[in-house]
């Protein structure tokens, strides 16, 4: 299998170019492809895919081949991947994801493209549609009992389940032990994506985020849009904030016109090669 690897700030996918041939068994191929110590090495799996409705189609599967509805960094490498590499001249892009059709405005200097806005969409916050067990319209700073401590979490679902969880620090937490802990609570139904956030001023936002069935990432795109919708809710930042993740940062906006959340963000190349997979293919 030919492969490209790419990474957003640091969240790195496999990608598979199968607009002209599909991938049999993704799930067991992102299982193998995602792993750090036996495989390539990644996030996940993401498979760039011919689409009925936009230009391309985008298919994510988390490292444990778990299907993902949308990925923020993925698709920024998407729109990097089709219009570095030739496939398409556009620099206002549509692309097809399990969330919906995403709109993509590609800044590119010198025939390369070099950052990529994203329409993220109208972020939902009923509790059944991110969705989450409890009542009201809205869950803002609401208690849950994780393990034996309180926390007040804002949840948001943009595509995809998020959490926030607002505190005065988060380098020092042990992710590792309270990300799964989150992920697989009972009030989490399709489980979830957990940011553990520290609002450095009402333009800056630090986080850290578990995500589910891939663990800690050095970035999510869709968390930082859930991150910068609970700090608005929550009256701690404006509409506007760059939010600084393990491995970079995303300029993040919370449209008054339209409702929708604006993900401004890089997308790197890092290297392509051949993978034997044997049976799997």
């Amino acid at each position: 299998m030919r492969f490209t690897k790419m990474h957003g700030i640091g969240n790195d996918y496999v990608y598979v170019d199968c607009t002209r041939k599909k991938l049999a068994h993704p799930e067991e191929i992102a299982r193998v492809v995602s792993h750090r110590g036996k495989g390539i090495g990644s996030d996940g799996l993401i498979l760039i895919c011919p689409s009925k409705t936009a230009d391309f189609r985008m298919e994510m599967y988390n490292a444990d081949g778990s299907v993902g509805k949308m990925c923020g960094n993925g698709i920024r490498c998407v729109a990097k991947y089709v219009y570095d590499r030739g496939m398409t001249d556009k620099t206002r892009l549509r692309v097809e994801t399990l969330s919906g059709v995403k709109t993509l405005e590609l800044m590119v200097q010198d025939g390369l493209v070099e950052q990529i806005q994203v329409n993220m969409g109208i972020p939902l916050l009923k509790p059944e549609e991110v969705p989450v067990l409890g009542r009201g319209e809205q869950l803002v700073g609401e208690p849950i009992l994780v393990g034996k401590h309180t926390y007040a979490m804002t949840c948001v679902s943009m595509g995809n389940p998020h959490a926030v969880v607002f505190l005065d620090h988060v380098e020092s937490l042990e992710l590792e032990k309270l990300g799964p802990l989150f992920e697989n609570h009972e009030r989490f139904p399709q489980r979830v994506n957990t940011e553990f956030a520290q609002v450095l001023d009402g333009e800056n936002i630090r986080m850290r985020v578990w995500e589910r069935g891939s663990g800690e990432t050095l970035a999510c795109g869709t968390g930082a849009c859930a991150v910068l919708v609970a700090a608005v809710l929550n009256g701690y930042t404006q509409r506007r904030a760059l939010v600084h993740l393990l491995g970079g940062e995303l300029t993040i906006r919370w449209s008054r016109e339209d409702g929708c959340v604006y993900m401004t963000g890089p997308a790197a190349f890092v290297f392509d090669g051949d993978i034997d997979l044997g049976d799997l293919e």
